[in-house]
Order: C-alpha cells, then sequence, then structure tokens
C-alpha cells in the first residue's frame, strides 16, 4: 500500500493507495470517522458494480450505513440534488459525529463533499473515487461545489475529507474514454510541476493505456504528491494552487456552453491545455517545440486538442464567469517551460486570436 499525506495548515490526512482496499474499507475507515453511523452517496452507474461491495465491506465492521443514489452523469451536479440529499440525510438520522462517503467518480465527489459541508454546518466526509480522474485530482483538496447554469462549480466551498481511499482495481471497469480523462489530469501535472512525469508518460503511454497496475499505482501516486504538494501550500486557493487550473478556463467554458454533453471534463481540459499554450506560444513564455510536444502527447493517447465548431465569442463570454476572474481581468494559467506554470491576466483578443 502506498500512503500520500495531505499536509495542511491546521489539519492532515491520509490519501490511500491499494489493489483491493474496498474489501477492507470498514477496518480502515475506524480509524477516521467518529461514530459507525454513514451515508453512502453514489450514482446509479457505480452503484450496480460497487455499492453492495462496500456496504458489506461497513456491515462486516459494525457501520451502520444506507445509501442515496443519483443519476449518473454532470446533469445531476446541481442544487436541486443537494437539497434532495440534505433532506434524506436527515430523514436516515445522521447527527453531527456521522459520515458521508462518496463513492464514485468526480461529479458524486463534488456532491457529495458539499452535502457534507452543509449538513448540520459539516459532518466527517470520506472520498474513495472510482474513476482515474477523481483518483489524481478531484478527490484530493478539499474542493467540493455544484454548477449553475451560468458556470460550472459556481456554487462551493472547500471541505477536505478525513482520508481517500483510492483501489486500483477498480480502474479495470472503467472505458477507455474515462481513462484517457484521467490521463488528460496527469499530463497537467507534467506540465505545471513535473517535466519527469511527462517524459514517464511519453515513454510508458502503452502500457498506461493497457492499465499496468504499477504504472497506474505510480502515476496516481505521483498525481497525488503532487497536487497535495501545491494544496499545502495554498488551500483555499490564493495564490500557487491557481496553477492546477491549467487547461481549465477554456475546458470549464466547453463543457458549460454544450451543456456537458459533448466533452467530459478530461476531454475539455485537454482542449484548454492546448489552447492556453498557443497563448503562451505567442507571448513567447514557451517555444513551438514545448507546444508541439504538448499537443503531441495529448494526440497520442486519443484526448482531442480543438473545440470544434463552437463559436468562439461565446466561449470567451463563457470564461468571463471564470471563478479564478479577478477585479473583471481573466486569469489564464500558462506554460512557462518544462515542469513550469504562472496564472496570468489575458486580454479577450488573446483568447479570440488562438481560437482563430
Amino acid at each position: 500500500m502506498e500512503i500520500v499525506n495531505v499536509n495542511l495548515k491546521n489539519y492532515s490526512y491520509p490519501i490511500y493507495i491499494s489493489n483491493g482496499i474496498l474489501s477492507d474499507i470498514g477496518l480502515y475507515l475506524r480509524n477516521h470517522l467518529r461514530s459507525g453511523r454513514a451515508i453512502i452517496i453514489t450514482d446509479s452507474n457505480v452503484s450496480n458494480i460497487y455499492l453492495q461491495n462496500v456496504e458489506d465491506a461497513l456491515s462486516k465492521d459494525g457501520f451502520v450505513a444506507s445509501h442515496l443514489v443519483i443519476k449518473a452523469g454532470e446533469e445531476s451536479k446541481n442544487l436541486d440534488t443537494v437539497k434532495h440529499l440534505l433532506e434524506e440525510c436527515l430523514d436516515f438520522g445522521l447527527l453531527r459525529d456521522s459520515s458521508v462517503i462518496a463513492l464514485g467518480g468526480g461529479v458524486v465527489g463534488d456532491i457529495a463533499g458539499l452535502v457534507a459541508a452543509l449538513y448540520m454546518r459539516g459532518i466527517d466526509f470520506i472520498q474513495i473515487p472510482t474513476t482515474l480522474l477523481a483518483q489524481v485530482d478531484s478527490s484530493v483538496g478539499g474542493k467540493v461545489g455544484v454548477n449553475l447554469d451560468e458556470g460550472k462549480n459556481i456554487v462551493g466551498s472547500f471541505y477536505q475529507p478525513k482520508a481517500v481511499f483510492i483501489d486500483t482495481s477498480v480502474l479495470k471497469t472503467l472505458n477507455r474514454r474515462e481513462v484517457l480523462g484521467g490521463i488528460s489530469e496527469i499530463i497537467k501535472y507534467g506540465i505545471i510541476k513535473d517535466e519527469s512525469l511527462l517524459n514517464f508518460l511519453e515513454t510508458n503511454m502503452e502500457k498506461i493505456l493497457n492499465l499496468d497496475d504499477d504504472m497506474m499505482r505510480y502515476l496516481i501516486k505521483r498525481s497525488c504528491e503532487i497536487k497535495s504538494d501545491v494544496v499545502s501550500k495554498d488551500e483555499k486557493e490564493n495564490n500557487i494552487r491557481a496553477i492546477l487550473n491549467y487547461g481549465h478556463t477554456i475546458g470549464h467554458a466547453l463543457e458549460s456552453i454544450t451543456r456537458y454533453k459533448k466533452y467530459i471534463h478530461g476531454e475539455a481540459v485537454a482542449i484548454g491545455m492546448y489552447y492556453a499554450g498557443k497563448i503562451a506560444l505567442n507571448r513567447k513564455y514557451i517555444d513551438e517545440s514545448y507546444l508541439l510536444r504538448i499537443k503531441n502527447l495529448l494526440v497520442s493517447c486519443g484526448l482531442p486538442v480543438d473545440y470544434g465548431n463552437i463559436d468562439k465569442h461565446e466561449i470567451v463570454e463563457s470564461i468571463k464567469h471564470d471563478k479564478k476572474n479577478r477585479e473583471g481581468k481573466i486569469k489564464f494559467v500558462l506554460p512557462l517551460g518544462y515542469g513550469n506554470a504562472e496564472v496570468f491576466d489575458i486580454l479577450e483578443d488573446e483568447i479570440l486570436n488562438v481560437l482563430n
């Protein structure tokens, strides 16, 4: 088992990475929760595969657990879903020392985390991510929230879990598109923080796409280490943590404009990373060979780098609602070279220029 610790100023928690940890999840949870009463929030896809196993493991170790199943997909990520789940938690009898367990991908984790943050002003929260993207990114760092029609994650908070449990065996049930969505975020870490990770991805992509267990454990651990290091320095995203949003400015806009139906998150981020790289090239922060390296790595594993026929002015209008913006200025994370990135003020014309 691999363990990565997220060390925050006032609180820390572990990320457990192992093959088969779900079968003993109750035993591990005993060390992190105040009581044995919990509710599992999952979705209609994951519930058919893992819910019974997790409930059995919890029951075996004396937990009293129930479950709530939401419709799978980004469409569920709204305030109506949160209100319904909060009412169900109350009906089940969750108390201040009870817990919410997120069993699923990023959407489930974001929703369940917000429910845990709001219920009785905050109860214990556990993340059990079941997609590669959630394992390497969204389950770590405490961002929770839901969407409004105007944009992604507009309603949310920072609410850290008590622990994160990553079972690498669940990756075998993912389709290729979901795997690539996670690889997109791993590529992001290499671009913003670790050139050696980029080298590893380029050298081993075939084995990675075949979900070689040793490869996946390394990639998940390294991604969690990078994110943990950044979050530990800036938990509430007042400064350096914003670099984790590389590719997300255009990416979130594409998701919102297409109503989360055309792209999954990692695909939209891949497109966003490429176009952010084009802005960096125009500003002479990087050279053409580096932008080509980014593009080739994305394309080599089957990720998109083109936003298609979406109106570029609509993309810019959506970007204006991005949470990173300050004082009316558009903020963009741009690569500066291998393993380095920073946040910059960007003009609308610069975005429109690269979108041409």
